[in-house]
């Protein structure tokens, strides 16, 4: 997952803030702990003051856990603060804070502003990058409000990550790795998993996402065998209608298929239950992990816009569906999707809209989804200096075996496109990238 984006319609109250935050490194990314270490001593080291804090990684999946994280814990009537990255439309929905009554709310521009202008005070002009100084924004936020848990993901890695200056967290939690962001965090999967259990803490108990390849879960478990940090087991297995077991030393559930779609979305709802059952003083009855199953909200994954300047376009009967997954494993899960739909009584054939990052690995992404969609119509994503063109894009798919492409200049053009050259419903996904799904949700009318 990319840990920067800034898109929306540029009369956002907070984009001056954010404008002058971003001019304060040279570079977007620069791992390493010196500069926010610096800025959180200043502050007071809100760091240290926090609930206990479940903190997760890993490449493809920790947006989802965190989410089925805080639907479940705010079922059971908890207080919840939340930092994810990156946002789809505007900034604040990365800080979510816990609110007096349970739950939680996304932080208010007023207040938002003000932490940042005083983390920007505090650093003093020194570099530091745009996500160091808005992490410490998120710690002082949620030092100063009360609350019982925190849900903390990593924005790149682990190790050098600007979350993990939380020393001492309650839990922590590898979604399922695979290649990303090789530049950064190494070639292999044991390098990357190294990365990514750099979050362990000694004596601190581990929970695994099943790792589709073993490389991986070697890495993981020998990390977590040298710090002593216990290793919860779970596992799940499919039940009748689309729901599933989960197992575990101290829980057997047969719960409902989850409120995310997507067969991938099992393992990040069983990392999320086994998070609780590793979570010491707070307990999630069966009834609120039910509860939150299914009232997961997590917009830009597998989504379907049923309403909006977009999805109103369309002819009778066609269906919009959004994701941002972005790698090899994204274009494997939303194959598995695309199949599942293929088997249903009156199957609509699928259509894609795609465009990508150029540091991404767009042949690992579509590979997966040749066989099952007739066109692809390739798009950029404006104000993303990194974005493919349109053609770019288009090239990739043709290289991946896409027949039917072409490349138009907008998610809009593309619809449009796609339903003139097509009779009877069809079902378009817009694919490729969380930016592109932040501007596809802004144009169609906001991410929730």
């Amino acid at each position: 997952m990319q840990v920067q984006g800034h898109h929306g319609t540029g009369s956002d109250p907070i984009d001056p803030v954010l404008e002058r935050l971003h001019r304060l490194h040279p570079k977007v990314i620069d791992l390493s702990l010196g500069r926010i270490e610096r800025m959180l001593a200043a502050l007071g080291d809100p760091h240290r003051h926090l609930p206990p804090v479940i903190h997760v990684a890993g490449t493809n999946g920790k947006g989802s856990t965190l989410a089925f994280l805080r639907a479940m814990l705010e079922a059971a009537g908890y207080r919840v603060h939340v930092y994810t990255s990156p946002h789809l439309v505007r900034f604040h929905e990365r800080i979510r804070l816990a609110q007096p009554g349970g739950g939680s709310a996304l932080i208010d521009d007023q207040r938002l502003i003000a932490l940042l202008e005083e983390c920007e005070t505090a650093n003093a002009g020194q570099p530091i990058t745009f996500f160091e100084v808005t992490t410490a924004a998120a710690f002082l936020a949620f030092a100063r409000t009360p609350a019982d848990v925190v849900l903390l993901e990593t924005g790149l890695g682990g190790r050098l990550d600007a979350t993990n200056v939380v020393d001492r967290p309650a839990v922590t939690a590898i979604t399922r790795i695979s290649y990303d962001h090789m530049s950064y965090l190494g070639d292999s999967l044991t390098e990357i998993a190294g990365e990514k259990a750099g979050i362990f803490k000694p004596g601190v108990p581990v929970v695994l996402a099943p790792q589709p390849m073993r490389d991986a879960e070697v890495a993981l478990r020998e990390r977590a065998r040298v710090l002593e940090a216990p290793i919860r087991e779970w596992r799940v297995t499919p039940a009748a209608g689309g729901g599933f077991r989960f197992q575990s030393a101290d829980r057997d559930l047969l719960l409902p298929a989850p409120g995310l779609l997507g067969a991938h979305q099992v393992f990040n709802a069983g990392t999320a239950i086994a998070c609780l059952g590793a979570l010491p003083g707070l307990t999630v009855d069966d009834r609120a992990i039910g509860q939150g199953l299914a009232g997961v909200v997590w917009p830009g994954r597998l989504q379907r816009l049923t309403r909006g300047p977009l999805s109103d376009g369309l002819p009778l009967g066609w269906e919009l569906w959004l994701d941002g997954g972005h790698n090899d494993s994204a274009g494997e899960a939303l194959a598995v999707q695309a199949a599942r739909w293929a088997e249903e009584a009156e199957p609509k054939p699928l259509l894609l809209v795609f465009g990508m990052l150029g540091t991404k690995e767009p042949l690992a992404f579509l590979a997966p989804l040749v066989h099952h969609a007739a066109r692809l119509r390739a798009v950029p994503i404006p104000g993303e200096a990194a974005a493919l063109t349109a053609a770019e894009a288009a090239a990739m798919a043709h290289t991946a075996g896409f027949r039917d492409v072409d490349s138009v200049d907008s998610p809009k053009a593309a619809l449009a496109a796609l339903t003139t050259a097509a009779s009877g419903p069809h079902r378009v996904l817009i694919c490729g990238s969380l930016y592109l799904a932040g501007q596809v949700l802004a144009e169609n009318g906001g991410a929730e």
